[in-house]
């Protein structure tokens, strides 16, 4: 089938972000369709056995089977790596899979990791669960803190593995310091990016080596798939994690690809608005509850930091109450707009309470050790208008006597 690709780099990667984010990676089929063509098929046919046995010796261009490659999938990889500044990107079938395969496509027996204490419950599983169980050693650390990545480096490290912006706790790392300390020892920076997203903060311009995404969050952004990705340079994309994922086949479905490229031609618009959305909610918050964490309000210990390395906050904040898992089940209660749910980046207002459902598989000790209390409630502010998102956080609060 002739192809009319559109995918010259040396153009692609002169468009502005916005303009990449709508065009990057098109390829367009004999038809001519405008919006990117949806490939379903697990297989490829071959006009002659010569060019099979080419195409699997890499010497011959061309699809083999959907587990390794796929042109609806192949159009998201590209644009992913446009926004994102990288070299490639493979996609995966959730964020997890993306997060597992970072991480285990590079180490083995023997090697160490240094991990931020605070991140995602299935994040903590991998590092303080699965690796171990490989024989792979882990030290956690609160990554806020540059020194401590120094001070927990050993002959043997591997791999930094942070969040930043944190879940949920919204601990922010110094991308540039920590970047830069793994590169001088020779150590592969793996950062989750999840939270904000190339838009508004681009993990490579700092030195990070592997950004990683659950693109079911914003990239998608409206709560219908899952999928995962990992961005860096072209050596480690083809050289080590290819072949973890192609014999391991933590695949991105093609339908799932199509409707994450959908979501990113908006994700500028909606990445931004949210942000101002949830800064607007969060000052709301803040003269109401004990404790709020949000990267973009001053009182956050990190606000500097935070403004230096995203160009805005996010649409996701934290906050805590003094009367625990009662005050903070109650409140979720008494919402009658914002969902409780726990997805995050979606188009609607979501809220969860972090210690009963996304760390609940994750030991009392170690929550209160990543600072997940027992009153923190995690927002996901989404497209609605925010001052109807604060009525409906008045009334809840009222309802729980705050």
């Amino acid at each position: 089938m002739k192809r009319r690709t559109g995918q010259d780099r040396s153009i692609t990667q002169q468009w502005r972000p916005a303009t990449q984010a709508v065009r990057g990676g098109t390829a367009r089929s004999e038809f001519g369709e405008t919006s990117e063509a949806l490939f379903l098929t697990s297989g490829y046919a071959y006009d002659c056995a010569g060019d099979a046995a080419a195409r699997f010796a890499g010497e011959q261009v061309g699809m083999t089977y959907s587990r390794l490659q796929n042109p609806t999938v192949q159009m998201l990889e590209e644009r992913i790596a446009l926004l994102e500044g990288a070299e490639a990107c493979r996609t995966m079938a959730t964020g997890m899979a993306a997060m597992t395969a970072a991480l285990l496509c590079q180490l083995q027996t023997g090697d160490h990791v240094v991990a931020g204490r605070a991140a995602f419950g299935s994040c903590r599983w991998l590092v303080d669960t699965l690796l171990p169980k490989f024989g792979i050693q882990t030290t956690v650390i609160d990554a806020r803190d540059p020194q401590q990545f120094i001070d927990a480096t050993r002959p043997e490290t591997k791999v930094y593995f942070f969040e930043t912006p944190a879940n949920p706790t919204m601990d922010v790392v110094d991308l540039e310091a920590v970047c830069g300390i793994a590169r001088e020892r020779g150590i592969v920076s793996v950062v989750d990016n999840a939270f904000a997203t190339p838009v508004l903060q681009r993990p490579l311009d700092f030195g990070a080596d592997v950004v990683a995404y659950s693109a079911t969050k914003l990239m998608d952004g409206q709560g219908r798939v899952l999928a995962g990705a990992v961005c860096g340079s072209a050596e480690f994309i083809e050289n080590t994690l290819l072949s973890f994922t192609r014999n391991t086949g933590p695949t991105l479905s093609p339908f799932n690809a199509w409707v994450v490229l959908k979501g990113l031609e908006t994700l500028d618009l909606r990445a931004r608005r949210q942000s101002e959305n949830a800064l607007k909610v969060g000052r709301f918050i803040e003269g109401r509850v004990p404790r709020i964490l949000h990267p973009g309000l001053p009182s956050h210990p990190q606000h500097n930091l935070a403004m230096r390395q995203m160009e805005a906050a996010g649409p996701i904040f934290a906050f805590e109450l003094e009367g625990g898992r009662s005050q903070a089940h109650g409140l979720l209660d008494a919402l009658e707009l914002i969902d409780i749910s726990n997805n995050i980046g979606d188009s609607r207002s979501l809220m969860t309470h972090p210690a009963s459902t996304t760390h609940a598989g994750v030991s009392e000790e170690r929550r209160l050790e990543m600072g997940v209390t027992e009153g923190m409630l995690r927002l996901n502010v989404g497209l609605e208008d925010p001052d109807d998102v604060i009525d409906d956080l008045d009334r809840a609060l009222k309802a729980v006597s705050l």
